[in-house]
Protein backbone atom coordinates (compact mmCIF):
# COMPACT_ATOMS: atom_id res chain seq x y z
CA UNK A 1 0.00 0.00 0.00
CA UNK A 2 1.28 3.46 -0.91
CA UNK A 3 0.51 5.85 1.94
CA UNK A 4 0.96 9.60 1.59
CA UNK A 5 1.45 11.91 4.56
CA UNK A 6 1.78 15.67 4.66
CA UNK A 7 2.50 18.38 7.19
CA UNK A 8 3.69 21.98 7.23
CA UNK A 9 7.25 20.85 7.99
CA UNK A 10 9.15 18.19 9.90
CA UNK A 11 6.48 17.69 12.59
CA UNK A 12 4.60 15.06 10.61
CA UNK A 13 7.77 12.99 10.62
CA UNK A 14 6.81 12.01 14.19
CA UNK A 15 3.70 10.37 12.71
CA UNK A 16 5.76 8.73 9.99
CA UNK A 17 8.22 7.41 12.58
CA UNK A 18 5.40 5.72 14.51
CA UNK A 19 3.94 4.19 11.36
CA UNK A 20 7.33 2.90 10.20
CA UNK A 21 7.68 1.13 13.54
CA UNK A 22 4.15 -0.30 13.76
CA UNK A 23 3.50 -0.95 10.06
CA UNK A 24 6.89 -1.33 8.36
CA UNK A 25 5.63 -3.13 5.25
CA UNK A 26 4.12 -0.17 3.45
CA UNK A 27 5.37 2.37 0.95
CA UNK A 28 5.40 5.81 2.61
CA UNK A 29 5.57 9.09 0.69
CA UNK A 30 6.02 12.08 2.99
CA UNK A 31 5.66 15.73 2.01
CA UNK A 32 6.62 18.63 4.27
CA UNK A 33 5.56 22.08 3.07
CA UNK A 34 8.54 23.85 4.63
CA UNK A 35 8.27 26.76 2.20
CA UNK A 36 4.99 27.87 3.80
CA UNK A 37 5.55 27.02 7.46
CA UNK A 38 4.06 27.85 9.94
CA UNK A 39 0.46 26.91 9.18
CA UNK A 40 -0.93 27.84 12.59
CA UNK A 41 -1.33 31.56 11.90
CA UNK A 42 -2.91 31.23 8.45
CA UNK A 43 -6.56 31.81 7.52
CA UNK A 44 -8.86 28.91 6.66
CA UNK A 45 -8.77 29.96 3.00
CA UNK A 46 -4.97 29.90 2.97
CA UNK A 47 -4.91 26.55 4.78
CA UNK A 48 -7.37 25.03 2.32
CA UNK A 49 -5.32 26.14 -0.68
CA UNK A 50 -2.14 24.73 0.85
CA UNK A 51 -3.89 21.49 1.78
CA UNK A 52 -5.20 21.09 -1.76
CA UNK A 53 -1.70 21.60 -3.17
CA UNK A 54 -0.29 19.04 -0.75
CA UNK A 55 -2.95 16.48 -1.64
CA UNK A 56 -2.39 17.09 -5.37
CA UNK A 57 1.34 16.46 -4.97
CA UNK A 58 0.73 13.16 -3.19
CA UNK A 59 -1.85 12.10 -5.76
CA UNK A 60 0.76 12.60 -8.46
CA UNK A 61 2.85 10.08 -6.52
CA UNK A 62 -0.04 7.62 -6.96
CA UNK A 63 -0.76 7.05 -3.28
CA UNK A 64 -3.62 4.80 -2.19
CA UNK A 65 -4.51 6.82 0.89
CA UNK A 66 -3.48 10.05 2.61
CA UNK A 67 -2.92 10.76 6.29
CA UNK A 68 -3.10 14.45 7.18
CA UNK A 69 -0.18 14.54 9.62
CA UNK A 70 -0.96 18.12 10.58
CA UNK A 71 -3.31 19.13 13.38
CA UNK A 72 -3.95 22.55 11.88
CA UNK A 73 -5.15 21.24 8.52
CA UNK A 74 -7.01 18.35 10.18
CA UNK A 75 -9.00 20.73 12.37
CA UNK A 76 -9.83 23.25 9.65
CA UNK A 77 -9.96 21.65 6.19
CA UNK A 78 -10.49 17.92 6.49
CA UNK A 79 -14.15 17.72 5.47
CA UNK A 80 -13.57 19.71 2.28
CA UNK A 81 -10.54 17.82 1.04
CA UNK A 82 -12.29 14.54 1.84
CA UNK A 83 -15.29 15.52 -0.28
CA UNK A 84 -13.12 16.64 -3.19
CA UNK A 85 -11.13 13.40 -3.45
CA UNK A 86 -12.06 9.78 -4.03
CA UNK A 87 -9.16 8.11 -2.17
CA UNK A 88 -9.37 7.72 1.62
CA UNK A 89 -8.07 10.74 3.55
CA UNK A 90 -7.58 10.38 7.29
CA UNK A 91 -6.93 12.85 10.08
CA UNK A 92 -4.63 12.34 13.05
CA UNK A 93 -7.22 14.08 15.23
CA UNK A 94 -10.14 11.67 14.83
CA UNK A 95 -8.50 8.60 16.41
CA UNK A 96 -7.13 10.79 19.21
CA UNK A 97 -10.59 12.18 19.96
CA UNK A 98 -12.03 8.65 19.97
CA UNK A 99 -9.34 7.53 22.40
CA UNK A 100 -9.95 10.46 24.76
CA UNK A 101 -13.69 9.80 24.90
CA UNK A 102 -13.05 6.18 25.87
CA UNK A 103 -10.27 7.01 28.35
CA UNK A 104 -10.43 7.55 32.10
CA UNK A 105 -8.87 11.00 31.81
CA UNK A 106 -11.13 13.76 33.11
CA UNK A 107 -9.05 16.94 32.98
CA UNK A 108 -7.23 17.26 29.69
CA UNK A 109 -5.03 20.05 28.35
CA UNK A 110 -4.66 20.37 24.58
CA UNK A 111 -1.70 22.41 23.35
CA UNK A 112 -1.69 23.28 19.66
CA UNK A 113 -1.42 26.05 17.09
CA UNK A 114 -3.73 29.06 17.01
CA UNK A 115 -5.77 27.63 14.12
CA UNK A 116 -6.32 24.27 15.81
CA UNK A 117 -7.29 25.80 19.15
CA UNK A 118 -9.50 28.37 17.44
CA UNK A 119 -11.43 25.53 15.76
CA UNK A 120 -12.34 24.12 19.22
CA UNK A 121 -12.31 20.65 17.68
CA UNK A 122 -11.32 18.97 20.94
CA UNK A 123 -13.65 20.97 23.19
CA UNK A 124 -16.57 20.34 20.82
CA UNK A 125 -15.97 16.61 20.40
CA UNK A 126 -14.45 15.31 23.63
CA UNK A 127 -16.86 14.76 26.50
CA UNK A 128 -14.35 15.65 29.21
CA UNK A 129 -13.08 18.79 30.91
CA UNK A 130 -10.92 20.24 28.14
CA UNK A 131 -8.47 23.09 28.55
CA UNK A 132 -7.32 24.64 25.27
CA UNK A 133 -3.99 26.44 25.00
CA UNK A 134 -2.40 28.13 22.00
CA UNK A 135 1.35 27.60 21.90
CA UNK A 136 2.39 29.52 18.76
CA UNK A 137 6.07 29.90 19.60
CA UNK A 138 6.84 26.19 19.62
CA UNK A 139 6.73 25.27 15.92
CA UNK A 140 9.18 27.99 14.81
CA UNK A 141 11.57 26.96 17.62
CA UNK A 142 11.37 23.28 16.70
CA UNK A 143 11.90 23.96 13.00
CA UNK A 144 14.87 26.24 13.74
CA UNK A 145 16.52 23.73 16.07
CA UNK A 146 17.52 26.56 18.42
CA UNK A 147 16.22 25.57 21.86
CA UNK A 148 17.93 28.37 23.80
CA UNK A 149 14.69 29.89 25.11
CA UNK A 150 12.54 26.77 24.93
CA UNK A 151 12.51 25.92 28.63
CA UNK A 152 11.47 29.45 29.61
CA UNK A 153 8.72 29.48 26.98
CA UNK A 154 7.40 26.08 28.05
CA UNK A 155 7.20 27.25 31.67
CA UNK A 156 5.29 30.35 30.58
CA UNK A 157 2.76 28.17 28.77
CA UNK A 158 2.42 25.26 31.19
CA UNK A 159 3.06 26.38 34.77
CA UNK A 160 -0.57 27.36 35.35
CA UNK A 161 -1.74 23.83 34.52
CA UNK A 162 0.63 21.81 36.71
CA UNK A 163 -2.00 20.71 39.23
CA UNK A 164 -5.10 20.94 37.04
CA UNK A 165 -4.74 18.12 34.52
CA UNK A 166 -4.12 14.39 34.28
CA UNK A 167 -3.39 14.30 30.53
CA UNK A 168 -1.82 16.62 27.99
CA UNK A 169 -2.52 16.19 24.28
CA UNK A 170 0.34 17.13 21.99
CA UNK A 171 -2.09 18.66 19.51
CA UNK A 172 0.54 19.51 16.91
CA UNK A 173 2.71 16.82 15.35
CA UNK A 174 5.81 18.93 15.96
CA UNK A 175 5.41 18.69 19.73
CA UNK A 176 6.50 15.05 20.28
CA UNK A 177 9.96 16.24 19.19
CA UNK A 178 10.20 18.14 22.50
CA UNK A 179 8.19 15.64 24.54
CA UNK A 180 10.98 14.96 27.03
CA UNK A 181 11.39 18.66 27.76
CA UNK A 182 7.64 19.02 28.37
CA UNK A 183 7.70 16.01 30.71
CA UNK A 184 10.16 17.78 32.98
CA UNK A 185 7.75 20.66 33.50
CA UNK A 186 4.32 19.13 33.88
CA UNK A 187 3.27 16.03 35.81
CA UNK A 188 0.68 14.53 33.47
CA UNK A 189 0.42 11.80 30.88
CA UNK A 190 1.57 13.14 27.52
CA UNK A 191 -0.46 11.87 24.58
CA UNK A 192 1.14 11.61 21.13
CA UNK A 193 -1.60 11.59 18.47
CA UNK A 194 0.38 9.25 16.20
CA UNK A 195 -0.04 6.44 18.75
CA UNK A 196 -3.76 6.14 17.98
CA UNK A 197 -3.58 5.70 14.20
CA UNK A 198 -4.49 2.23 12.94
CA UNK A 199 -3.80 1.16 9.36
CA UNK A 200 -3.10 -2.11 7.56
CA UNK A 201 0.34 -3.54 6.96
CA UNK A 202 1.18 -4.11 3.30
CA UNK A 203 3.79 -6.33 1.66
CA UNK A 204 6.33 -3.85 0.30
CA UNK A 205 8.55 -1.41 2.21
CA UNK A 206 9.74 1.90 0.79
CA UNK A 207 10.24 5.49 1.96
CA UNK A 208 10.23 8.72 -0.05
CA UNK A 209 10.70 12.14 1.57
CA UNK A 210 9.89 15.43 -0.13
CA UNK A 211 9.93 19.05 1.05
CA UNK A 212 8.95 22.30 -0.68
CA UNK A 213 12.16 23.87 0.68
CA UNK A 214 15.31 22.10 1.79
CA UNK A 215 18.17 23.45 3.89
CA UNK A 216 20.65 22.03 6.39
CA UNK A 217 18.25 22.48 9.33
CA UNK A 218 15.52 20.51 7.60
CA UNK A 219 17.95 17.78 6.59
CA UNK A 220 19.43 17.51 10.08
CA UNK A 221 16.01 17.54 11.77
CA UNK A 222 14.75 14.83 9.41
CA UNK A 223 17.70 12.55 10.12
CA UNK A 224 17.40 13.16 13.86
CA UNK A 225 13.65 12.54 14.08
CA UNK A 226 13.70 9.38 11.97
CA UNK A 227 17.03 8.25 13.42
CA UNK A 228 18.35 7.54 9.93
CA UNK A 229 21.74 8.75 8.68
CA UNK A 230 21.62 7.46 5.12
CA UNK A 231 18.43 8.93 3.78
CA UNK A 232 17.37 10.61 0.55
CA UNK A 233 15.58 13.92 1.00
CA UNK A 234 14.10 15.41 -2.16
CA UNK A 235 12.86 18.81 -3.23
CA UNK A 236 9.24 18.80 -4.34
CA UNK A 237 9.02 17.77 -7.98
Amino acid sequence: MRIGLFDSGVGGLTVLKTLLKKYPHNEYIYYGDTLNIPYGDKSKEELLNLAKNNVAFLLRKKVDMIIVACGTVSSNCLDIIKKENTIPIYSILEPTIDYLNKSNYENILVIATHATINSHIFKNNVKKNIYELETPKLVPIIESGDYTDLNKILHSYLDDYKNKIDALVLGCTHYPIIKEKIKKIINANLLDMSDYININNGNKSNLELYFSKIDDKITNNTKKILNLNNIDINLKQ
